[in-house]
């Protein structure tokens, strides 16, 4: 009995020392909210606290903030063929990736690869955010630690399906997909929003980029393709002989968690995503995102992407 007695002293003394680490873990001020994804933020006009714990502190180690993106979706991220280097790297996301590094007073080296591989380089630590015009869903915050929103579509226009113009009288809503082959990109939220609202089709594939979305559509490789609206507009007005269209009758409106474009980084950083969400208020505020999307815009629509 004594022997069981020592062995139980021993474990509470162990538990005991143990609470003043445990209380402090879970009285953090840096925590997700109901959803699983990080909606506070830090003061971030004295660059990285002092205080600075994990990758945020390793970032101000190293000087470095390595930023994850899918290059090939404008306005938000793309590549100028006519500029070589990190320089390259334009749009609206790719100027909110610069004024996070400038917030935390480091370089920025933009790692460009394919969007199915930007969480993934996230997740592994690859890289130290990913911002590529990312939504949030469960399955990703369970993955990743995610941003508040820094970017909303205009009146809500969320999700939608785009066709052929010269399909317009045949392809009106989702229940004339039966004999279709449908398209999305990889690992984007229409994807599983297609997973969860399309039952009947042809064929389902799934394609790297939007750019081979929305070619493989005009090409006729296609009957109809599940995308973003305001991208998918923006598309059609920098090519106006595309020939492609919104269906009117078709949106796929989105729950309040699930609107606005978000930045990822690792799982367990929530001061990282803190600081991260006080750059994010900064642009809110002052109006520069919108201000990057509209000139990127016109911007993308001047190149052959």
């Amino acid at each position: 009995m004594k022997k069981y007695r020592t062995a139980l002293t021993l474990l509470l003394a162990a538990l005991l020392l143990a609470l003043p680490g445990l209380a402090e873990e879970i009285s953090s001020p840096y925590v997700e909210n109901e959803w699983n994804f990080v909606d506070g933020s830090l003061d971030v006009s004295g660059g990285i606290p002092s205080d600075a714990e994990g990758t945020l502190a390793d970032i101000r180690e190293r000087g470095l903030l390595r930023v994850a993106t899918e290059p090939y979706f404008p306005p938000y991220e793309f590549i100028d063929p006519a500029l070589t280097g990190q320089e390259q790297y334009m749009g609206a996301d790719m100027e909110l990736a610069r004024l996070i590094a400038r917030r935390m007073g480091v370089e920025l080296e933009i790692v460009p690869m394919e969007f199915t591989q930007v969480l993934p380089a996230v997740a592994e630590r690859q890289c130290d955010l990913a911002i590529s015009g990312l939504s949030f869903t469960p399955a990703r915050a369970a993955m990743v630690e995610m941003s508040k929103g820094y970017h909303y579509t205009l009146g809500n226009a969320g999700s939608g399906l785009m066709i052929r113009q010269a399909d317009g009288a045949r392809i009106r809503d989702i229940g004339d997909l039966k004999s279709a082959v449908i398209l999305a990109q990889a690992g984007s939220l229409q994807e599983a929003l297609a997973a969860d609202n399309i039952y009947e089709y042809r064929q389902f594939r799934r394609m790297p980029t939007m750019q081979e979305v929305y070619a493989a559509l005009e090409e006729g490789r296609a009957d109809a393709a599940i995308v973003d609206i305001e991208n998918a507009q923006s598309y059609i007005a920098a090519n106006p002989d595309c020939g492609l269209t919104v269906v009117p009758e078709v949106r796929f409106i989105l729950e309040e968690q699930f609107d606005g474009d978000r930045i990822a980084g690792p799982k367990g950083e929530t001061m990282l995503m803190y600081f991260v969400n006080g750059v994010i208020d900064e642009v809110l505020e002052d109006g520069h995102y919108q201000s990057w999307f509209s000139q990127y815009t016109v911007y993308a629509s001047k190149l052959d992407l």
